[in-house]
């Protein structure tokens, strides 16, 4: 027997670590294409190193999958959709496959593999950066995708910094980031979403993978933009249209779109951390209602629980749950508590010991259950990507359902925990397919909300509203979402804006953040413009922290206060237009809150950092916000004619103005041809609108349609035809106004509809149905005065405008309106 000495051994161990380490650090590429099996609208392919796999999915929509092994079974917790039957034409040669499209072409290169996609007419839309494409550093994937000439890039969800992302690079690691800074990046959520623009061209990519990933668009190079993930494969849909809303309606086509929510969740919400006891609660609600502040909810944050232990009531503070609730519903109140995830380790505690019992916690990789600390003390926590783990969950949180809460508010979901570290070992169902935190910790908030909607649509029999932090792509079937813990800060109020604007290019139409911030104390005037911006999101919610001063509307003296009152008055009064606008949402994916790239993606001046925060609220208005110490700004006025909300004066588009600014009123401007449905003031949704529906119209040379929408408001009889539709257009050439037919059995509330218009000339006529019919004239306020608080200061009346007006019967038949 040869014996090898010790310094051999050595040598040889050497080489062998030597070896090893640099396959792990190699970057491997997909190689050349070794074979090609084509099947209807699939390919697939064996490169050198990989295997990919290629799915039309629509005319516009093509899936590309990517791994180093052979593809595993098809999963997904945010694609619901699978292909559509689609007209393609698949080809190949000896150099490459070409794949076709009514809508795209595909060209897919075979030595080395790459991929670029064309329009119609042959222009580059984007494709693989040579000599880059598809590569791997160990379990690392990422695609490296040509930069294009001066490209830009917008949306992937919740992420800080500007409107145009070119030259940044972020993460999605969804965190719990108490007070983030206005550049923090990862904060609460992961929405791999994003939209280039080039050439007057645009395409989206849905990187559809949960682990860590990270995107680069132009950070620290100059050559390519890139997405990739630290495990799992290359797994993304290219989407391709002319115009940015259909790239939106293709993607939430893939992820969901939003259910249509309960009305009552679109009005004024009151919040803090906390409001306790039982008779706090009831005079803030009582404050309200003297003082004629309309309001539809009230949050209980963490401290209603017994010691913050999940489905329990702290009896001192709440002796009778039900019965508070119930009060309060009679005062045109709902109420939302507050759900974290982590169940608090307690021998006795009902909800540890069911579910020790079920089974139903994450568990380290040696079968025991995880462990982290939260507000409770030391946790276990539910797995959500477990069926058992979810019917638990419902099961748990019909209890608030039978005490008389109507919403579920989603926190901590990240999962947070002190420390921050949850252990990479812990192990998560994954729906029978374990897998480590790694892969399960970014879908662990979409999940938990998933269950919280599933069991409080169970228990109420109507519809749910639920508000999540943490989130995935496909969140949006569940939950209206919130920007986290902000700051009391002018630049956080701005962020806002931008974080709401880029939620909205990525699916999520139900958004909304702190008014006046979590952190800090704000001062009056930012309370203030914080409140009027706060009337023109989708989820109005008035939130402050522990120790901090107190930020209800009278909080902070009378003129701010009358401030704004007026503009929640104002936003009670367009329920009716912000209801049909969330209808459209729920029906395309179109966003409430859209930066005016949606509609001005080629214009330069939309991405300027001056403008960036400016958006229209749904598509007839468009808000400019300042920060409140501001007495001049900067507006840019797209294409088109603008109304000025107060007093009609006209702005013409594509260009800038100057403008003085009062904390009075918020810069808000209406888009010539808009059609806007407007009701009477009410206190709570619970309150009938008087009989007529008041609609503006605001005279313009396009012509325009709007979707008006009805129903009761909190059922699902809407799903089985139970609501009220009707297309509204307004054609300036032709001189009319349309109203079409009804659609649907639901009775309208409005007997009557009150034509009110801006703009339009002098004496001007107007016939319903061949009829004419009598027109009056006369000033008009969106606002009432501010009342002259110092007998010795100024005193500015509400700005008016003047009006003509005509009312008529609301028939559900075709109603020709000649102007």
């Amino acid at each position: 027997m040869n014996k090898i000495s010790l310094p051999a051994i050595f040598l040889l161990l050497l080489l062998f670590s030597y070896s090893h380490s640099r396959a792990q650090t190699q970057v491997v590429t997909a190689g050349k294409v070794n074979a090609v099996s084509i099947s209807g609208q699939q390919v697939k392919i064996k490169t050198e190193n990989a295997y990919a796999e290629i799915t039309v999915y629509s005319p516009a929509v093509i899936r590309v999958r990517m791994d180093k092994r052979p593809l595993t079974a098809d999963f997904s917790y945010a694609v619901i959709t699978g292909p559509q039957t689609v007209k393609t034409q698949i080809t190949q040669n000896n150099s490459e496959i070409s794949i076709v499209t009514d809508s795209l072409r595909m060209q897919i290169r075979k030595s080395p593999f790459a991929i670029s996609f064309f329009s119609p007419s042959g222009e580059v839309i984007n494709e693989d950066e040579p000599g880059l494409t598809t590569s791997w550093i160990g379990d690392e994937v990422t695609t490296y995708k040509k930069m294009q000439e001066q490209e830009r890039f917008i949306g992937l969800g919740e992420k800080t910094g500007n409107l145009d992302r070119k030259g940044e690079g972020y993460t999605n690691w969804n965190s719990d980031v108490f007070g983030y800074a206005t550049n923090r990046d990862p904060i609460y959520a992961t929405i791999p979403f994003y939209i280039g623009i080039h050439h007057r061209q645009n395409y989206g990519i849905f990187f559809d993978n949960s682990y860590q990933s990270d995107f680069n668009f132009g950070a620290s190079n100059n050559r390519f933009s890139s997405f990739g993930a630290r495990g799992g494969e290359m797994n993304y849909y290219f989407i391709y249209h002319p115009q940015v809303a259909d790239i939106i309606k293709s993607y939430t086509s893939l992820t969901g779109r939003m259910p249509l929510p309960p009305l009552w969740s679109l009005g004024y919400q009151q919040n803090r951390y906390s409001y306790y006891p039982d008779t706090e609660v009831l005079r803030i609600a009582q404050t309200l209602r003297e003082k004629k502040i309309p309001a539809d909810g009230i949050t209980l944050d963490i401290h209603y629980m017994d010691a913050y232990k999940l489905f329990t009531w702290n009896k001192e503070r709440f002796p009778n749950p039900q019965q508070l609730t119930s009060r309060l519903r009679e005062m045109g109140f709902r109420v939302t508590v507050i759900v974290d995830p982590g169940i608090k380790v307690e021998n006795g505690y009902a909800a540890y010991e069911s579910g020790k019992k079920g089974n139903i916690f994450l568990q380290y990789n040696d079968g025991e259950n995880y462990t982290g600390q939260v507000w409770p003390g030391w946790c276990h926590f539910p797995d959500f990507t477990s069926s058992k783990g979810r019917s638990w969950w419902k099961e748990q949180v019909k209890s608030y359902i039978r005490d008389g809460v109507s919403g579920i508010w989603n926190d901590m979901n990240e999962i947070a925990t002190w420390g921050q570290k949850m252990p990479n070992n812990v192990i998560f169902n994954y729906e029978g397919h374990p897998t480590t935190h790694l892969q399960g910790h970014n879908i662990y908030g979409l999940q938990m909300a998933r269950a919280s909607y599933e069991g409080t649509r169970e228990a109420l029999q109507k519809r749910p509203f639920l508000l999540t932090r943490a989130a995935y792509a496909g969140s949006q079937r569940y939950s209206a979402l919130w920007t986290g813990d902000n700051r009391a800060e002018e630049d956080h109020m701005l962020l806002g804006v931008r974080l709401l604007n880029s939620l909205g290019l990525s699916g999520f139409p139900f958004t909304g953040m702190d008014i006046g911030g979590f952190t800090g104390n704000p001062t009056v005037s930012l309370y203030t413009r914080w409140m009027q911006i706060g009337a023109f999101i989708p989820y109005f919610r008035n939130h402050t922290g522990v120790n901090t001063k107190s930020a209800e509307p009278w909080a902070f003296g009378e003129e701010a206060l009358e401030i704004t009152r007026n503009y929640i008055n104002l936003r009670y009064r367009l329920l009716p237009y912000l209801y049909s606008t969330m209808y459209e949402s729920s029906r395309t994916g179109m966003p409430v809150v859209r930066t005016l790239a949606i509609n001005n993606t080629f214009d330069p001046n939309v991405y300027d950092t001056r403008f960036q925060q400016q958006y229209q609220f749904g598509a007839a208005f468009m808000v400019a916000p300042f920060e409140s110490t501001k007495e001049f700004g900067s507006i840019y006025f797209p294409k088109g004619k603008w109304y000025n909300l107060y007093t009609d004066a006209v702005s013409n588009g594509q260009q800038e103005v100057i403008t003085p600014l009062s904390i009075k009123t918020l810069p808000v401007y209406v888009k010539g041809s808009s059609i806007i449905p407007m009701q009477s003031l009410i206190q709570s949704t619970l309150e009938k609108p008087t009989d007529t529906l008041f609609l503006h119209l605001y005279k313009g040379d396009e012509a325009s349609s709007f979707v008006y929408y009805e129903d009761d408001g909190e059922s699902f009889s809407y799903e089985k035809g139970g609501y009220y539709e009707r297309a509204i257009t307004y054609d300036p050439a032709a001189g009319k106004l349309t109203l079409s037919k009804v659609a649907g059995s639901y009775t309208s509330q409005f007997k009557y509809i009150r034509l009110i218009l801006h703009g339009f000339d002098a004496n001007q006529r107007i016939s319903v149905n061949g009829s004419s019919v009598s027109v009056s004239t006369s000033p008009f306020s969106f606002l009432s005065p501010i009342s002259r608080f110092d007998p010795q200061g100024s005193f500015i009346p509400a700005e008016s405008c003047t009006i003509q007006q005509s009312t008529f019967v609301n028939s559900n038949e075709f109603i020709n309106v000649g102007l």
